[in-house]
């Protein structure tokens, strides 16, 4: 079984690493929505359409951002970054919600719950590539990693 796939388009590629972004999103259109966001920041992407193995994805290619929708089958966003905040490998990688819900009262749940940041659909694509772009810049304390990208 495949757990995760990445994309990359060949004419991004260099001599330095773009930064690689784990996607989780149930919803076609909004995984391709953001597929596209990303790909035109020059990001690596790993897109997953189920959350059940998103640790275990995390642990493994130790994402530098980490995209996660909260409503999704099976396992809730909301208890996969719990458990991704658990994990010595993964605690330091920042979360971003990306979700429909958008009360006051279900944005503090969510930031409670362990997201560095939350962004609600509908959502404008140039929103989603500066916060993107934000943690990124954060991350790699340098200009902007998109100097190399």
């Amino acid at each position: 079984m495949e757990l995760a796939h990445v994309f990359m388009s060949d004419d991004k590629q260099n001599n330095s690493r773009p930064p690689l972004i784990l996607a989780v999103e149930d919803n076609d259109d909004n995984l391709l929505l953001l597929t596209y966001a990303l790909d035109s920041l020059g990001c690596r992407l790993i897109c997953q359409k189920d959350s059940s193995t998103t640790v275990l994805v995390a642990k493994e290619y130790q994402p530098d951002l980490i995209l996660l929708d909260i409503l999704l089958p099976g396992k809730s966003g909301i208890d996969v970054v719990r458990s991704l905040k658990q994990e010595p490998l993964t605690r330091h990688i920042a979360a971003i919600a990306i979700t429909a819900l958008a009360s006051a009262e279900d944005r503090e749940r969510i930031l409670r719950a362990g997201f560095d940041d939350y962004i609600s659909k509908p959502y404008m694509i140039e929103d989603l590539e500066d916060m993107v772009r934000s943690y990124l810049r954060r991350k790699s304390n340098i200009g902007s990693v998109f100097d190399v990208c």
